[in-house]
């Protein structure tokens, strides 16, 4: 009986010890990091500095065509000038909404493109965790979701170099 429950209670303590591995991630440095987010804001860098173009040219043309409508029309009566004015009024709307359209789709696609990477992210640990045999994999950032974190535990530049291989070999 006593064989029983030094076994039992040998047994006990040698389950309790194994711990499940666990390791972290630096959100912050795995996605500054990345090649592809890298890659998408250079793309929308240069997609930004565009519009911004065409919308300052779009302004001077508009500012320049109001100037040549308000000299025409300085001797003219209010409503000579309100029929002189309107279809220019008009066409600033048109061009200002049309900007603000190619924005909210810039907007949308960026968006779309950062989901994409972030689930590309998420998908990358995950399946790093189960071919590495961890139970957990944490991700570290400054709100604090780990505080502290053992470099040994620090997985992130694994998960990064096998992110930005996978990135290299899909281009």
């Amino acid at each position: 009986m006593k064989k029983i429950i030094v076994i039992a209670l040998a047994s006990v303590a040698l389950f309790s010890c194994q711990q499940e591995k666990t390791a972290f991630v630096n959100n912050e440095k795995l996605i500054e990091e990345y090649q592809e987010r890298k890659d998408i804001e250079e793309k929308y860098k240069v997609k930004v500095e565009a519009l911004a173009k065409k919308k300052d040219s779009i302004g001077k043309f508009l500012q320049i065509e109001g100037a040549a409508l308000q000299a025409k029309g300085a001797n003219f009566s209010k409503e000579k000038q309100q029929e002189l004015y309107t279809p220019y009024m008009q066409k600033s709307q048109l061009l200002q909404q049309q900007i603000q359209q190619e924005e909210q789709l810039m907007a949308q696609q960026s968006q779309t493109e950062i989901d994409s990477l972030l689930k590309t992210i998420d998908e990358a640990i995950s399946t790093y965790g189960e071919a590495n045999g961890y139970a957990y994999i944490f991700g570290k950032n400054k709100v604090g979701s780990v505080l502290y974190g053992a470099e040994k535990n620090d997985i992130t530049t694994d998960i990064l170099d096998n992110l930005n291989k996978s990135y290299s070999a899909a281009e």
